[in-house]
């Protein structure tokens, strides 16, 4: 057998979703697996919908995912170009014998013709289909039309019978002629089809197999027609089921984050993604095991446990995911990635740093930029610099995350965003205000810390203490309330780790100010009318 390869080929038409990324990345584990070749090739021949930026972005996203390919538009091998733009020549080279074997001819259907002949197929109850008008148009006529600068597609003669294959996912495949009609090989503005394009790449490119959606089964048929009429074997099909949203409808927008710059903005880890895109539709040799490192899901992937029914995204699983691969992160690491993520969320403006690692920013000078070096291994794309006393604050606040959160948006949701109006009105909150017990402890414990200069957590255990004595409460009774007020949340990391936070994090000159524990105090018993 000779070596196996496979392509990604994506259209740079907007951003790289899960249902794409998942594809690569099934793409990426089969050729690792085997040995393989990685192939990327870029389908841009829509024009009026291929914008570069969203070629960069998509190479970007990839290589954020760690899916490195073999060959591509930025790796030259011997098939290139790999840009289907950059190709025209090659498919009017074979559409031109496709036209002098016979196998195709010229259509000068207009679009409104087309559109009749599809009208009328729907009132009597047909499948669309081309009609077959130009076929029986003679060879030197339609010749002459084209000389003369008539605007001409080109199409593929469809001979009668069943095209079939043995999909490695679905099994024993058939479509019968009598649903394709004759597909258009090449536009009528020089620009080849889809299903013409891919075959002519797919071919000389020596893809092996075959590994996309399940929403190209149907274009399968045309596919082998054209393979059949240049004489040439068709590689192996695999048609990855469709991924659904939480309602079993396809997954889209809707449903919440669905691109990978999406979950890149989430807080989202590579690893933690590509773990859980590996799961979908997909399971391990065992059955069972669903944590899996890189080299382990190289090992264990085969196309033979891939699933035929359709794979639901579920948003828990992805962020306990997460939380566990957050935890595995080396502090260095994570204190990168939070920098990173403020940086993303707009919390910090700096200029972008351009030194070396820091390895540890403590015997760093005061005035020094402390600068995080490219992590691309955990996705940091960029070199945020920061001034020490904010990153050993962003360090602190990082290191929260993995014990009490899956992703960083959530503490960062802790530290920005204290709402007391909210408190004291929240189904899960409002009963500190509601109970006579809970108001005396923080009608006891407010005044004495606004009246504090510099607060430590030291000295809000002091107060707490304090208010211990004066009120009777104490455990539960007593630090329930108070958390409630400060925090905003019933559970969450330890006073004793937040209230530093609040307080450095309100001196530094961020874009979103963070509250002090006394702002927080003055706000909820304004709002609670205590």
């Amino acid at each position: 057998m000779s070596k196996i390869r496979v392509r990604f080929a994506p259209s740079p038409t907007g951003q790289l979703h899960v249902g794409n990324a998942r594809t690569a990345l099934f793409n990426w584990l089969f050729a690792r697996h085997h040995g393989g070749a990685f192939v990327l090739r870029i389908e841009d021949t829509d024009v009026e919908r291929s914008e570069a930026r969203f070629e960069t972005q998509l190479l970007e996203d990839l290589r954020w995912l760690g899916l490195e390919w073999d060959e591509g538009p930025d790796k030259p091998g011997a098939f290139r170009p790999y840009r289907q733009s950059e190709r025209l020549e090659l498919y009017r080279k074979y559409s031109t014998e496709l036209i002098d074997a016979g196998h195709a001819y010229f259509c000068f259907c207009t679009p409104e013709e087309l559109e009749a002949d599809r009208q009328a197929a729907l009132a009597a109850g047909r499948q669309p289909r081309y009609s077959g008008r130009c076929r029986k148009r003679l060879r030197e006529e339609a010749a002459r039309k084209v000389a003369e600068g008539v605007p001409a597609a080109i199409r593929l003669k469809i001979l009668e019978g069943e095209f079939s294959w043995r999909d490695l996912v679905h099994g024993s495949t058939s479509f019968s002629s009598d649903v394709i009609g004759d597909p258009i090989l090449v536009r009528s503005d020089g620009h080849p089809a889809y299903n013409y394009a891919v075959v002519i790449d797919d071919h000389l490119m020596e893809i092996t197999h075959v590994i996309r959606g399940d929403d190209h089964i149907s274009n399968t048929p045309r596919q082998l027609a054209t393979y059949n009429a240049l004489g040439w074997q068709p590689p192996e099909f695999a048609h990855l089921s469709t991924i659904l949203g939480p309602d079993r409808t396809r997954l889209s927008k809707r449903h919440g984050a669905t691109s990978l710059e999406n979950f890149r903005e989430m807080g989202i880890l590579p690893e933690a993604l590509r773990n859980y895109l590996a799961l979908l539709g997909w399971s391990a040799s065992d059955g069972v095991t669903e944590i899996l490192s890189n080299q382990a899901l190289i090992e264990q992937f085969s196309l033979d446990r891939i699933t035929k029914s359709p794979a639901v995204f579920d948003q828990e699983k992805l962020n306990w995911l997460n939380r566990h691969y957050m935890a595995q992160l080396p502090p260095e690491k994570l204190a990168a990635l939070t920098t990173l993520s403020l940086v993303n969320a707009g919390i910090i403006i700096q200029p972008i740093g351009s030194g070396v690692r820091v390895e540890d920013p403590g015997r760093s000078p005061s005035n020094e930029l402390v600068t995080v070096a490219r992590l691309s291994d955990s996705g940091v794309l960029g070199q945020p610099a920061v001034d020490k006393p904010t990153f050993e604050w962003i360090d602190r606040l990082g290191s929260l995350t993995p014990p009490y959160g899956d992703r960083w948006e959530q503490l960062f949701s802790l530290v920005f965003n204290y709402d007391a109006a909210a408190i004291v009105t929240a189904e899960e909150t409002r009963h500190v205000v509601e109970d006579t017990g809970a108001r005396a402890v923080l009608q006891a414990f407010i005044p004495k810390v606004l009246a504090e200069k510099e607060l430590t957590y030291e000295r809000f255990r002091a107060l707490a203490k304090e208010v211990q004595k004066e009120t009777g409460k104490k455990g539960k009774e007593l630090f329930h309330p108070i958390r409630v007020a400060v925090t905003g949340a019933v559970s969450g990391p330890e006073l004793e780790k937040l209230i530093p936070i609040f307080e450095e994090g309100a001196k530094l000159p961020l874009q979103r100010h963070v509250k002090s524990t006394a702002e927080r105090l003055r706000e909820f018993a304004a709002a609670a009318k205590l």
